[in-house]
């Protein structure tokens, strides 16, 4: 790769200001969506059918925007940022339209999977970009705003989508996608400069094939695992031997690859390796206790389902204070190693006395203190963790990095949901008498049961089966445990290099200025 390097005038607030309020609604665009959907996919189902196929709504955009996560990295590293960012969010609304336009479930999946190739770079690109404009120094807060917005998307995405499907139709919650999107693109447009010099570039096409199909296999391996088909089926065992197969002839084309797409040498920085093993297992325990916590607050403490989304409200609060917090700190003190070791270790204690609220039924201002600790320590992880790691990679590498981390919380976030759901259907199953699980007195399987149909069964038998709940849920407080602790002892070892004073488009390299 051949360049000649080009003075790069600097930013002004006014540019600055307005590509990050553009930024910020694109990540909007993204996180929100993951969320939003939730609420409505009761009365989609009503409306397409398709019940049996409804949690590939969920898997199809996860799937794609999981996999073109290390593409949009690797190819803003080539053909500079602001295209990249006009790709996917036009491919993302292009999506949105669809998906409100669907008339059956297989429309519907197929559209959702469009939708998820557009974010999946909208969150590593936003990330980038800001690597690309303010200096590591500067970035923690800027980064923890970014984790803000993720915060207040969680809980603001279920309430939303209840709120558009109530009063209009569930097709709204894609259509309120458009003037988002369109107002991310006019910021970016005026306020982000692109500068993509000449470059000789090859793109590693077989990489990016066997790193899709091999994160497909795996996806699909934790969605239906335990649920859809047994962990120990010839289907299963098959996806984890294409899994293997196909992540190792993505090793081995990597390191005969000129430009690979995931590059060899990010894996010999001990700071890179050490922050992404931290991010997916943060994800994994966050996600993990997500999934399950409104279906605690539902049927064992009997909350209703918009009164259970608010409840979340603390936890997410805490992400958010922590978030923003934290990224001032990490830029006025220079230092970042501190606040994800006192992260993971207040999230830690958090998860254990979340299970032990939970196990004696404490009530609900127990829980919901331990919940604002735990959002409070999970909140000084990721954004700052973030920020070592493009503090700790070459200008080139700035997208690549970024984006691979972000895959690895989504791989994270993916086992966390994986492992939470197996752990309560192992709890339940040993917890309920073996013919509960066979026939209920609506003749299937107490197990399938929604929470207003458990509402229904006799006094007896409720009270038994929210008893078994509380303590299976409870359990996997305990797997979140485990997982912000393996993190805790995983982030002691990550070295602390100086924050550098300075953006990466200031920086004096002999690569091309892109971004």
């Amino acid at each position: 790769m051949t360049s000649q390097r080009h003075a790069q005038e600097p930013v002004s607030k006014r540019e600055l200001y307005l590509v990050f309020a553009g930024l910020m609604l694109a990540l909007t665009l993204a996180s929100l969506d993951q969320n939003i959907v939730s609420t409505a996919l009761p009365r989609i189902v009503s409306d397409l059918g398709g019940l049996s196929h409804l949690s590939w709504v969920v898997t199809a955009f996860l799937v794609t925007s999981t996999t073109s996560t290390p593409l949009y990295g690797k190819l803003s590293d080539m053909y500079g940022r602001k295209p990249l960012f006009f790709t996917a969010i036009l491919i993302f609304l292009a999506g949105s339209i669809l998906c409100g336009l669907a008339q059956t479930m297989f429309q519907l999946i197929v559209f959702r999977a469009i939708q998820g190739l557009g974010a999946g770079g909208l969150m590593t690109l936003a990330q980038t970009t800001v690597g690309d404009l303010i200096a590591p120094r500067e970035r923690g807060r800027y980064q923890g705003l970014f984790g803000a917005v993720f915060a207040a998307c969680s809980v603001a995405g279920p309430l939303l989508g209840g709120i558009l499907t109530d009063a209009l139709s569930w097709r709204w919650i894609f259509y309120v996608n458009l003037p988002v999107g369109a107002a991310a693109l006019f910021l970016i447009a005026i306020g982000l400069r692109h500068h993509c010099h000449e470059v000789r570039h090859r793109i590693d096409y077989p990489g990016a094939g066997f790193l899709t199909c091999g994160t497909v296999c795996l996806l699909l391996f934790l969605s239906w695992g335990g649920s859809t088909y047994p962990w120990l089926s010839p289907i299963m065992i098959a996806l984890v031997i294409f899994t293997v197969l196909f992540y190792g002839l993505l090793i081995r084309q990597e390191g005969r690859a000129t430009e690979p797409i995931l590059p060899p040498h990010l894996f010999t920085n001990r700071v890179f390796i050490v922050a992404v093993s931290v991010i997916g297992l943060n994800a994994m325990a966050l996600f993990g206790s997500l999934v399950f916590l409104p279906l605690f607050f539902q049927l064992v403490l009997g909350a209703s389902p918009s009164h259970a989304g608010l409840m979340m409200a603390p936890m997410m609060g805490g992400v958010i204070v922590a978030s923003v917090t934290g990224g001032r700190l990490v830029s006025a003190t220079g230092r970042y190693k501190i606040f994800p070791v006192i992260g993971l270790a207040t999230a830690t204690c958090a998860f254990l006395a979340l299970a032990w609220a939970s196990f004696n039924s404490l009530g609900l201002p127990v829980i919901e203190s331990a919940l604002v600790a735990l959002g409070c320590g999970l909140g000084l992880v990721m954004p700052n963790l973030t920020v070592a790691i493009q503090n700790s990679v070459e200008r080139t590498d700035l997208g690549i990095a970024t984006s691979v981390s972000g895959f690895i919380r989504s791989l994270g976030g993916a086992l966390g949901v994986a492992l939470a759901g197996m752990v309560v259907a192992v709890r339940l199953r040993s917890l309920l008498p073996a013919s509960w699980l066979l026939h209920s007195p609506t003749g299937s399987s107490l197990l399938e049961l929604g929470v207003q149909q458990i509402n229904q069964i006799p006094a007896e038998q409720h009270t038994i089966l929210v008893n078994a709940y509380r303590h299976a849920i409870a359990t996997t407080f305990l797997t979140g445990a485990g997982a912000a602790m393996l993190a805790f002892t995983i982030v002691l070892f990550l070295p602390e290099r100086p924050l550098r004073l300075i953006s990466n488009d200031a920086r004096k390299t002999s690569e091309p200025t892109a971004y």
